[in-house]
């Protein structure tokens, strides 16, 4: 696997009521080059991750409507494109939308535990694209069993490819996913629908480190209008 052929492979698929960042254009926010800046994003962003030998994996369930159906990266909003960029050099990220930049609450506390740990792991997703109600492309869904089929192949290119050694789950849906590629999988409660507390706990006792409660994330709510 390459990070050209990698995501060549994504941007080949398609599937009804799911959005797919690095082919598809959103008529209402992208520039005329989304995709192609999506597949860029990712494509450096994996190039600069296996340069620095990541060997850890935060994983999350599927792309929002909010943060990577915008920017093509996981767990990663409009706003932490520039953090990302500094913590994996050679990594070249751009906007793919137009208008003012959209924050996602999940990046928000995703990238302030991220700046606890000692070094930085890759952001990824059980399901790398963003389910959407029929009719309704601004919603989110869980993805289907036969939509993951499709991708569980590439999921175990790239953690083939990387080296992964450990994966940190974030909620029980990646944890359910994490366990088939024989690797060590700590599980951590996802921070959305009151779980800021037990996320930013679990993420302190997955690598013994100290984290305060009052972060950066809650200073960033005046962003955020769901």
């Amino acid at each position: 696997m390459t990070p050209n052929s990698f995501v060549r492979d994504l941007a080949r698929i398609s599937l009804e009521n799911v959005f797919n960042p690095y082919s598809d254009t959103c008529p209402i926010h992208d520039r005329h080059d989304g995709a192609s800046t999506r597949r860029k994003n990712l494509r450096t962003y994996l190039d600069a991750a296996f340069v620095l030998g990541v060997d850890t994996v935060w994983m999350g369930r599927d792309l929002g409507y909010r943060g990577g159906r915008r920017t093509g990266l996981a767990l990663t909003d409009e706003y932490h494109l520039g953090e990302l960029q500094e913590l994996f050099p050679g990594a070249d990220l751009s906007r793919a939308t137009r208008g003012t930049a959209v924050a996602e609450r999940t990046a928000a506390e995703i990238w302030a535990a991220i700046r606890k740990v000692p070094r930085p792991p890759l952001l990824w997703n059980v399901f790398p694209f963003h389910p959407h109600e029929a009719a309704s492309p601004m919603t989110n869904r869980r993805f289907t069993a036969r939509e993951l089929r499709v991708v569980d192949e590439l999921n175990a290119s790239l953690f083939t490819w990387l080296g992964v050694k450990q994966i940190i789950s974030i909620g029980q849906d990646a944890a359910h996913y994490a366990s088939q590629f024989g690797v060590e999988v700590k599980v951590v409660r996802h921070p959305s629908y009151g779980g800021v507390v037990d996320f930013r706990r679990g993420i302190a006792e997955a690598y013994g480190i100290a984290y305060e409660c009052g972060d950066t994330a809650e200073r960033q709510a005046s962003l955020f209008s769901v």
